[in-house]
């Protein structure tokens, strides 16, 4: 239960930390990458803010620990080179992106937001997760 609790509070503070950073607004996204055009450095530096906060906490908290604050082990993969799924996954993802200016974390915070369209997105993603696991 304990695990179960955490990964909520965790996807909510995601979810908020997308929300205030204004980055569950794929116009926000496709101004990042129109960069001949009305380029928008918004993401840049919300990503540089993540980093100031996670390579503190990952040097002075989780990489001296062999495991989490709930007493479970991490699970931090163990391969070293990219192989051909990781490559096409990677493709999938940036191409995605690139065409709806939206990810699978912000996708899921727009769904408490008032607008329909976002289930254009989140169904064929919902469809894609659940046909791949049949597949690979």
């Amino acid at each position: 239960m304990k695990t179960v609790l955490s990964a909520l509070l965790a996807g909510l503070l995601f979810g908020a930390g997308l929300t205030v950073s204004t980055m569950t607004d794929p116009l926000r996204v496709l101004a990042f990458l129109d960069i001949f055009g009305q380029w928008d450095p918004t993401l840049a530096f919300v990503m540089g803010g993540a980093l100031c906060v996670y390579l503190p906490a990952y040097q002075f908290i989780i990489k001296p620990r062999n495991q989490t604050l709930l007493n479970s082990a991490f699970h931090i993969p163990q391969k070293s080179r990219a192989d051909a799924r990781l490559v096409a996954g990677a493709i999938l993802f940036g191409i995605g992106w690139g065409l709806a200016g939206i990810c699978p974390g912000p996708a899921l915070t727009n769904l408490t937001g008032d607008t329909q369209t976002i289930l254009y997105f989140v169904l064929p993603m919902l469809a894609g997760l659940k046909l791949s696991d049949k597949w690979l």
